[in-house]
């Protein structure tokens, strides 16, 4: 069997998460969605090893749900477009709600499995307009990031990003992540996802409002950048794809040089058009991505220019043997092959940083308790101090041959194979195009059963798959950083 065929079920797979993003939730603050995200998530701590009993634990409730839903496309519901939906359209795309959003899961010209490698070996170009730009500034923007967040924004110099968590006020949940950039001394950008933006703007807006209900109405500004574009270029090809593209008139060398711009760093660049004029306005380029590779987001802003993110995705499409379109299911593949989250399946409110494997989001000078003021602080620190106390850890399995283990799928102790006993479920899985087709699943175990080599097993179509925990990510990254 092809490997197309074999990962067929992995785009299926992703049209499903797409629509179990678009489902509304409940508000963050309140009782109910804790409830929820609590039963849904969170499998049941055990004891040691040799008291535990073979009694069933919890699983995700979701798994049922996941089962029902097969296709994201069957949403009737109102979708936004982004500005380059039409250009979508035209090069092929099979379109799929996600996110609320008319968004392309892959491209008639490649299969899901062929624009997956093409990310890895050349680069691929993704739209993620749907995702949400903030502006946040003021003389309080750092004390507010430090509350929200267990990062040292108050450490970034000017230009440079971390990925982060907003945390959950008391129980130091995973409201969401994102990834913040220092812009000047008390200008920060940052991007959130949007399958979360009702919940985000919700938690935001509180949190704001608090604050300046304290220092002022001056002490913030926030701004949603619903003026601006976003793609991402991705791959070992993407830097030989956007440098040619940086117009270099009137600016130094150092700064329109991309060699120069390491992971996690950005710049304001103008793009040269194709009559030799430089984009009107210039372009946020930041060197990150959820890929794994080498490669920019870039944020496009089109006030005044409202065909500019079409000009700009048409420039670094035009050769199409280095670059092409790619769509969710690609992304979702290459981010898991990366050891790489997606927000409500891999983390919700329901697990911590530490819980998650995202203890290092947590900045080292921010982990004294006497003066962590970040939200759920105390219990963050607390499980970082005593990592046995987590009833659960996020973790990589690798699965034998045969059927992939999907979300939802139940993982057991096979210490007595006639009598398995539930100890974990499957969050993200599927066969790895980078690996030849090997089984790769993201899960959470109860403690005791994360440590590399365990041996576990799978349930998949009522049968029980070996299972080993491993290292992540399957996929070493492959990100610019400076020469050592």
């Amino acid at each position: 069997m092809s490997s197309v065929r074999t990962l067929k079920r992995g785009v299926d797979l992703v049209a499903a998460r797409a629509a179990a993003l678009h489902a509304p939730r409940a508000s963050i603050g309140s009782t109910m969605l804790r409830r929820e995200l609590s039963s849904a998530a969170i499998v049941r701590p055990t004891a040691p090893r040799s008291l535990r009993s073979k009694a069933p634990i919890a699983v995700a409730a979701s798994r049922a749900a996941n089962k029902a839903v097969r296709y994201a496309s069957s949403s009737n519901e109102s979708l936004s477009k982004t500005q380059l939906y039409d250009l979508h359209i035209q090069r092929g795309a099979k379109m799929v709600p996600f996110a609320g959003f008319d968004m392309p899961l892959v491209y008639s010209d490649m299969s899901h499995v062929e624009s997956h490698m093409w990310t890895r070996e050349k680069a691929s170009l993704f739209d993620v307009s749907h995702m949400v730009q903030h502006h946040l500034s003021g003389p309080g923007a750092i004390d507010l990031l430090k509350k929200i967040t267990p990062s040292s924004v108050d450490k970034l110099a000017p230009n440079s990003s971390t990925l982060s968590c907003l945390l959950e006020e008391g129980t130091g949940g995973i409201v969401d992540d994102c990834v913040i950039t220092r812009r000047t001394e008390d200008t920060f950008y940052f991007v959130t996802n949007a399958g979360r933006r009702t919940e985000d703007l919700a938690y935001l807006t509180a949190e704001i409002e608090a604050y300046r209900s304290q220092h002022g109405a001056d002490s913030l500004k926030w701004d949603i950048l619903e003026d601006r574009a976003l793609v991402a270029l991705q791959g070992p090809l993407a830097a030989s794809v956007l440098q040619p593209l940086i117009h270099t008139a009137n600016a130094s060398s150092a700064e329109t040089d991309l060699s120069t711009l390491y992971f996690g760093n950005c710049r304001e660049l103008h793009l040269t058009l194709p009559d030799g004029t430089p984009t009107p306005n210039p372009l946020l380029i930041s060197r990150t991505g959820y890929t794994g590779e080498d490669g920019f987001e870039i944020s496009i802003p089109t006030s005044g220019a409202p065909n500019l993110a079409e000009q700009v995705t048409e420039l670094l499409l035009a050769d199409s043997s280095k670059s092409r379109l790619a769509g969710l299911a690609a992304r979702d593949s290459l981010r898991l092959e990366a050891g790489m989250c997606l927000y409500g399946h891999d983390i919700t409110t329901a697990q911590t940083p530490p819980a998650a494997a995202l203890g290092w989001i947590v900045s080292r000078d921010r982990r004294d308790p006497a003066t962590a003021t970040f939200n759920g602080a105390s219990v963050i620190l607390s499980q970082i101090a005593s990592p046995k106390s987590i009833a659960q850890r996020r973790v990589g399995l690798t699965v034998e041959k045969g059927p992939p283990a999907r979300e939802g799928a139940i993982v057991v102790d096979i210490a007595d194979p006639a009598n398995p006993v539930e100890v974990g479920v499957v969050t993200s899985g599927l066969p790895s195009p980078s690996l030849g087709g090997a089984n790769i699943a993201m899960v959470y175990v109860n403690t005791g059963y994360h440590k590399k080599g365990t041996e576990l097993g799978v349930k998949v179509r009522n049968k029980v798959r070996k299972a080993k925990v491993v290292g992540m990510p399957w996929v070493e990254s492959k990100f610019h950083r400076p020469p050592q």
